[in-house]
């Protein structure tokens, strides 16, 4: 009678191995998405002049006064006034909830608020913009999402405050809260406070 060799114990946890490391995998991102606060990403742009767009308006977009709102390039951020640049999309939950402040900072004297629609069907960024009232003094179509990769947008919303002449001071990651608009946005709109920050 002969033995029969027994397989070795790891033979027998070889089909288990890669069910293993993809568990082990699908955990590390699962921990990674949901630690950290994300608008403390770092952002390269920071201190630098924003891209070169060019980018088109929503067609048949108008503003609170009836005129027709148009796009905007990135030589339209170096006049000498700090702008806000928000990035948004009608698809966007949380540029929904974000909204309402957006509306109220554009009713400030002196806020230069500007909009980059990210990804998003015309009509249907048209319909948000009429629905929950329109606070850019321009709005871009960015359809292919070009001009938001240029800038290093990590996922909408997102806001940015660009300097007179044209460099990013400052990045917000998320939908705007007031504390950020109070103490991080408003502060670098004063001509001599807007220099680069994380």
């Amino acid at each position: 009678m002969t033995d029969v060799p027994r397989p070795s114990s790891m033979r027998r946890f070889a089909p288990a191995i890669p069910l293993l490391i993809f568990a082990a995998l699908a955990g590390l991102f699962w921990y990674t998405l949901q630690g950290g606060d994300p608008s403390l990403l770092p952002s390269a742009m920071i201190g630098k002049p924003v891209p070169e767009f060019t980018l088109p308006p929503l067609a048949a977009l108008s503003g609170a006064d009836g005129k027709d709102v148009p796009g905007f390039t990135s030589s339209d951020l170096a006049q000498g006034e700090p702008t806000i640049v928000n990035v948004f999309a009608s698809w966007c939950v949380e540029c929904q909830a974000e909204h309402p402040l957006l509306v109220a900072l554009a009713e400030q004297k002196g806020i230069r608020l500007y909009g980059i629609d990210y990804k998003d069907d015309a009509g249907s960024a048209r319909r948000f913009l009429g629905r929950y009232g329109n606070p850019y003094a321009r709005v871009g179509a960015d359809s292919s999402g070009r001009t938001a990769i240029d800038f290093g947008v990590y996922g909408v919303p997102e806001t940015y405050v660009v300097t007179g002449d044209g460099k990013i001071a400052y990045r917000h990651v998320g939908p705007l809260s007031e504390e950020a608009i109070r103490d991080k946005l408003l502060p670098l709109l004063q001509p001599d406070k807007a220099k680069p920050t994380g």
